[in-house]
């Protein structure tokens, strides 16, 4: 005997296989019940019982639970008439194995079920219970649940990340394969930021605790999943609501047929009990019931693995349907960060000698477009930086500053001297502003002498992806907030089909609702916390991954990648999903058209009739399953 610690981790490991185990011991007490028929009939039915008690106890519970919870027959109920009405004239081994079939079916369903749930538990256990809190005294190894904002945490090589935060000590590669699905590190130094559940290789760094683990990344993927298995499709309620009725249907005809067949078509009693039996078998809507849910699970699965999140079947149902997709400019379509894309420097002037003075002093601002330049300066050049003698902040034009006692000017044309702006290298300022570029003066003694552009580049796989939605013949829209001029350079550099130019959040909105007017089924891509209005109004809003958390809660579907090509196998996903689920409707409904009828035609024996539908029902699951792959 081993230990009861053993024994429950025995338990624990078969539990979810209960439903197959059952169904395996009912198949075995069938087999005993069918050897010894012919030699002691007792003995037979004995065995049969047990594979009636073993293989249907689940689902009878089930039903039995369900018809009271909602006041309303079900499949199962109508599976446990039949079955007993078998054995009640006289049909064990049928009864019998129409329990048994049920029950495999069953099992299969519970199957899909934890296959979907698999991605979910396999997150979970990467989410570490303890951490190592630094205290004044030392490190000390505490709960993650025990934490909080503002704690500062030591994460050694190998360690997994207890929580969302920032590096504040060290450098480090971090795998952020479970958030990215990207397999290549990345390295993390100074204010970057670190996510719950990703492995810290090589450094050990301190990080300060930004987030409870409650609202981390990590369990907001988890949450997500959860919440997508939970929400059902409108294709899925619309069967549930209709096998009520249907149930009722099926009953009310089955009591006829038990009585006028004997008077009007002059069966016998026995015949005439027989074939109702065989038509409470074949009408039941088993397969028509698992057409959806299975395919639906397997669907939300699938692109959990890919990095495609569904907060439910309905979303996923949508996007089969959609027709334009609209998106948002910054951080959508763009990296959401200006870079340099030229510098121009007159020609008297050394190169290196300006841009170490242009990069010192917009070192001291913090404006993205100083950032910018001073991250290229550094980077592509390797500028020395030093402190400008004086420095004065001209808000919403630029910047002076004094440096070896010359005075130097970066900003707007109109801030350094527009005529001599546009005249500066032959009018380049009109040629590179037409390209939708940002550009930035530099003029040292009043006189001009560079000019560098910058501009939000479009992110590499943007071109891609919105090829791919074309190839799908869905409509791209760009909204974004940039003048007319800006918003048609990256249109055309994006490749996106057509372009809403100065957007306000609340324009997006009604921009939507005339897009929804015009294409039917709309999508709305979006990261920020001013498209949040657009992807509530979107019949699907689509959220980045790296957005901000109200985006993140408003979307129906996120990308944990950050990658727009998703979109395009979102929505293949979709239609693959709606083919199946309608091969699975139809072939459902043709084979239970097929058996009531050769039923009335006295051409089906009931062994043949719970084959047929149970057979059929475990075909439309499997079919259901191929959406895993």
């Amino acid at each position: 005997m081993g230990s009861p610690k053993d024994n429950m981790h025995f338990i624990e490991k078969i539990k979810p296989h209960a439903e197959l185990i059952a169904a395996l011991i009912s198949g075995v007490f069938i087999l005993l019940g069918w050897l010894t028929s012919n030699d002691d009939s007792s003995m037979s039915i004995i065995f049969y019982l047990l594979a009636f008690a073993i293989g249907g106890f689940a689902k009878a519970k089930e039903g039995i639970e369900e018809t009271i919870e909602n006041k309303e027959l079900n499949v199962e109920m109508l599976m446990i008439f039949a079955a007993v009405g078998s054995a009640i004239i006289g049909y064990w081994t049928e009864g019998a194995i129409l329990i048994f079939i049920f029950a495999v079916s069953g099992a299969l369903e519970t199957y899909t079920m934890n296959k979907s749930q698999k991605e979910i538990s396999a997150l979970m256990q990467l989410q570490p219970e303890e951490a190592w809190l630094v205290t004044g005294s030392g490190e000390k190894k505490v709960n993650v649940s025990s934490l909080e904002i503002g704690d500062h945490i030591l994460i050694k090589p190998g360690e997994r990340v207890p929580t969302d935060g920032v590096v504040v000590k060290g450098t480090t590669s971090i795998d952020e394969a479970a958030i990215s699905g990207e397999a290549v590190p990345v390295t993390k130094g100074q204010r970057d930021e670190v996510f719950a559940g990703t492995v810290n290789i090589n450094g050990a760094i301190t990080v300060e605790m930004t987030k409870p683990s409650s609202e981390t990344l990590f369990q907001k993927i988890i949450d997500l999943v959860q919440s997508a298995q939970s929400e059902k499709s409108p294709s899925q309620q619309f069967i549930e609501r209709f096998e009520g009725t249907y149930v009722k249907i099926v009953l009310a005809v089955v009591f006829l047929m038990m009585f006028l067949p004997h008077f009007i078509l002059g069966w016998s009693w026995t015949e005439t009990f027989y074939r109702a039996m065989v038509l409470l078998v074949v009408a039941s809507p088993c397969a028509l019931v698992a057409a959806i849910m299975p395919a639906s699970l397997s669907a939300i699965s699938n692109g959990a693995r890919h990095g495609i999140l569904f907060k439910g079947g309905a979303h996923l149902e949508n996007l089969s349907n959609i027709k334009a997709i609209a998106f948002d400019k910054t951080g959508t379509l763009t990296k959401g960060k200006p870079v340099v894309t030229d510098i121009l420097i007159r020609d008297d002037m050394n190169e290196r000698d300006v841009l170490s003075a242009v990069a010192s002093i917009e070192n001291q601002s913090n404006h993205p477009l100083a950032q910018a330049i001073v991250g290229h300066a550094t980077r592509e050049f390797n500028v020395q930086l030093f402190q400008p003698d004086s420095l004065e902040d001209v808000s919403g034009w630029g910047v002076k500053a004094l440096v070896d006692g010359s005075e130097w000017k970066i900003g707007k044309a109109d801030f350094v001297d527009k005529r001599l702006a546009e005249q500066f290298m032959n009018g380049a300022y009109g040629r590179i502003a037409s390209e939708g570029k940002t550009t930035v003066f530099v003029a040292k003694e009043n006189e001009i002498v560079a000019l560098i552009a910058l501009k939000d580049v479009v992110r590499n796989e943007t071109i891609e992806a919105l090829k791919l939605l074309e190839k799908e013949g869905v409509q791209t829209i760009m909204l974004t907030g940039d003048n007319e001029k800006t918003a048609r350079a990256i249109a055309e550099e994006a490749g996106v089909a057509s372009f809403i130019a100065e957007c306000l959040p609340e324009t997006k909105v009604d921009e939507l609702k005339k897009l929804k007017d015009q294409f039917g089924t709309v999508g709305m891509v979006g990261d920020g916390i001013n498209d949040a209005p657009a992807l509530a109004t979107a019949n699907v809003g689509i959220a980045m991954g790296e957005g901000t958390d109200v985006a993140l809660e408003t979307a129906d579907v996120v990308l944990m990648k950050n990658d727009l090509t998703r979109i395009a196998e979102a929505i293949k996903l979709s239609k693959k999903m709606k083919r199946i689920v309608q091969q699975n409707v139809v072939f459902s409904i043709a084979v239970i058209m097929l058996l009531i009828a050769s039923n009335f035609l006295q051409i089906l024996d009931l062994p043949y009739g719970v084959i047929g539908h149970e057979g059929s029902t475990i075909l439309v699951i499997l079919n259901g399953l191929r959406l895993l792959k």
